[in-house]
């Protein structure tokens, strides 16, 4: 997952919450860390996408394969 699709995903699955969950919610499995310290420190979008989605009870089906554009639309 590149850090675009993260954008989109996150954008996507949470909306107008996305800033705050982003900078606000602290994931355990990330050290604790919020999931912009965790970008900022390095860790793969990917990682701190699942965190998120488990933090946040977000769905199995709409963990997986999110943020990546149509093809049809690129």
């Amino acid at each position: 997952m590149r850090r675009s699709e993260f954008e989109r995903a996150v954008a996507d699955e949470f909306g107008a919450q996305s800033v705050a969950l982003l900078s606000d919610l602290t994931l355990q499995p990330l050290g604790n860390r919020t999931a912009r310290e965790a970008l900022a420190d390095g860790e793969p979008p990917r990682s701190v996408w699942l965190a998120l989605c488990a933090e946040a009870d977000v769905p199995a089906a709409r963990r997986y394969g999110v943020g990546r554009l149509d093809p049809r639309e690129r």
